[in-house]
C-alpha cells in the first residue's frame, strides 16, 4: 500500500495534484494564480459569490491584477467556487483569510476558526493544510490542529499541517509573488517535507524552519521591524519640523551610508492589513507570559497619532491663510493605504477625512484607484472620487496629499492649487510649484 506521503509526492510529480486556496482576496488570489502558472491545477474558495462569479467570467476585482491574468488562469484550469464541499477534491489547502483586531485591539481569529471548522467537515486522509494568515505564535498548533483533529484524523499520519506566512506586497514592481522566499514551518517533519515540495514548484526559494511557531513569529518580526522604524521617522518628522529641518532631506543624506542604515519614510499614519495590526498579535500573546512589548506599544502610539498630526498641520496651514477649517474646501489626493493600489484597509485617510469633516470642513477626494470609498471595518465614508481639474484645484482652500499615486498629475496640482499639505514629499518632484507647499 502506497503511503499517504508517497501518494502526495507522486501526484505532485505526475501533475495530477490539485491545490485549493481559501480566501480570494489580496493574498489568496495572487497565490492561486501563482499555483496555476506553475502548472498545478487550482481551485479557489470564497464565501463571496460576487468574487467567484467575476473570476469565472475572466474578470478581476483587484486593480493591479489585469483581466488578462484571470483569463489566462482560467484557460490553464483555474476555478473559483463558493461550494466548500469541493474541498474534498483538493490535495492541498492554503488558508488565506483575514486576521483583524477586535475593537479592543485583541486578535480576532473568527475567520481562521470558522475556516478550520468548515475544513474539518471535509478533511480526508492525505491532505496538506497550510495556514498563511498572519497570527500569533502557536495558532497553528493550539487552534487549527485541534479543530482539524476533531475529524478523527491525526496530524502527521492522516493529514499534514504547516504554517507558511504570506509575504504579498501588492503591486510591487521589483518583486512578484514567486520571487519572495517562502518560509515554511511544519508540525512534523513529514508535514514540512510535503509543503516544501509543493511550494518549491511555485516559489523560486523555499525557507524551511523548525516549527510553525518560528514561521509565525518570523512574519510578526518582519512587520514589527517596519512598524517600529516607521514610528521612529514619524517621531523624528515632528521633532525636525519644529526645528525647521526637512526630514526627507535628512533621510536622503543618511541613506548614502553604505552600511548600518536602512531608510524608512514618514507618512500620515499606517495602513494596510499587516503593519497596523500584526504587531499587536505578539503584544497580546506576550501577556500570557507576563511580559510587556514596550517597543511595539510605543510604536503603535506614535503611528496612530499621525492622523491627528496631519489634521493639525492642515488646520495651522489654513489658519495662516486666515481660513478656518470650518467651511474650508479640502481636496484629498489619494485615499488608499499605499501607492498605486486600490486597497483602503486601515488607511489613515478615513480617520483624517472624518476628523476634518467633524471640524466642519467640506472634504472631497481624488483617487484614480478608488472610484468609491468602500465600507470596511471602521464603517464607510460615503464619498466618491472626483475628477481632478484645474478648476477644482483653484476652488479648493487646501489640497492634502495622503497617497503618492504615480498617475496623479502633480505638475497640474502645483500650478493651480493655492495651498498644498504634502504628507509624502511628492511635490519635491515638481519644479517651482506656484502653490505654497507645507510638509506634514
Amino acid at each position: 500500500m502506497v503511503s499517504r506521503k508517497k501518494s502526495f509526492l507522486n501526484r505532485l510529480e505526475n501533475g495530477t495534484l490539485v491545490a485549493g486556496v481559501i480566501g480570494l482576496g489580496y493574498v489568496g488570489l495572487p497565490h492561486a494564480l501563482l499555483f496555476t502558472r506553475s502548472g498545478v491545477r487550482t481551485i479557489g474558495f470564497d464565501i463571496d459569490d460576487r468574487k467567484t462569479g467575476l473570476l469565472l467570467r475572466g474578470k478581476s476585482y483587484i486593480d493591479y491584477i489585469p483581466d488578462a491574468a484571470i483569463k489566462k488562469a482560467r484557460k490553464q484550469g483555474f476555478e473559483a467556487t463558493t461550494d466548500f464541499k469541493r474541498l474534498a477534491e483538493v490535495d492541498s489547502i492554503s488558508i488565506c483569510v483575514p486576521t483583524p483586531l477586535s475593537e479592543h485591539r485583541e486578535p480576532d481569529l473568527q475567520y481562521v476558526e470558522k475556516t478550520a471548522r468548515t475544513l474539518a467537515r471535509y478533511l480526508r486522509p492525505g491532505q496538506l493544510v497550510i495556514l498563511e494568515s498572519t497570527t500569533y505564535p502557536g495558532t497553528t498548533e493550539e487552534l487549527v490542529q485541534p479543530i482539524l483533529e476533531e475529524s478523527g484524523l491525526k496530524v502527521g499520519s492522516d493529514f499534514f499541517l504547516v504554517f507558511s506566512p504570506e509575504r504579498e506586497d501588492p503591486n510591487n514592481s521589483k518583486y512578484s509573488t514567486e520571487d519572495i522566499p517562502k518560509v515554511i514551518g511544519g508540525v512534523t517533519p513529514t508535514c514540512l517535507e510535503l509543503a516544501t515540495a509543493l511550494y518549491a514548484r511555485a516559489y523560486k526559494t523555499v525557507v524551511p524552519v523548525s516549527s510553525p511557531r518560528v514561521a509565525e513569529t518570523s512574519k510578526l518580526l518582519e512587520n514589527i521591524y517596519r512598524a517600529v522604524n516607521i514610528a521612529l521617522v514619524n517621531e523624528l518628522k515632528i521633532v525636525t519640523d519644529a526645528m525647521g529641518i526637512n526630514i526627507w532631506e535628512v533621510i536622503e543624506a543618511a541613506k548614502t551610508k553604505p552600511f548600518g542604515f536602512s531608510p524608512f519614510y514618514p507618512g500620515p499614519g499606517l495602513g494596510g492589513h499587516c503593519i497596523p495590526i500584526d504587531p499587536f498579535y505578539l503584544t497580546w500573546k506576550a501577556r500570557e507570559y507576563g511580559l510587556k512589548t514596550r517597543f511595539i506599544e510605543l510604536a503603535g502610539e506614535v503611528n496612530t497619532s499621525m492622523p491627528d498630526y496631519v489634521v493639525n498641520k492642515t488646520a495651522q496651514a489654513l489658519n495662516r491663510k486666515r481660513k478656518p477649517v470650518a467651511g474650508a474646501k479640502i481636496l484629498v489626493l489619494g485615499v488608499s493605504y499605499k501607492q498605486d493600489v486600490d486597497d483602503v484597509r486601515e488607511s489613515p485617510a478615513l480617520e483624517i477625512i472624518r476628523e476634518l469633516q467633524h471640524l466642519g470642513a467640506k472634504v472631497a477626494y481624488h483617487d484614480p484607484h478608488v472610484p468609491a470609498y468602500p465600507a470596511g471595518r471602521k464603517g464607510e465614508l460615503g464619498l466618491k472620487s472626483q475628477k481632478l481639474t484645474a478648476k477644482r484645484l483653484r476652488n479648493s482652500d487646501a489640497v492634502l496629499i495622503l497617497t503618492a499615486h504615480r498617475d496623479v498629475p502633480y505638475d497640474l496640482v502645483g500650478k493651480h492649487a493655492g495651498l498644498i499639505v504634502d504628507t509624502r514629499n511628492v511635490m519635491v518632484t515638481v519644479r517651482c510649484p506656484k502653490a505654497e507647499v507645507i510638509l506634514a
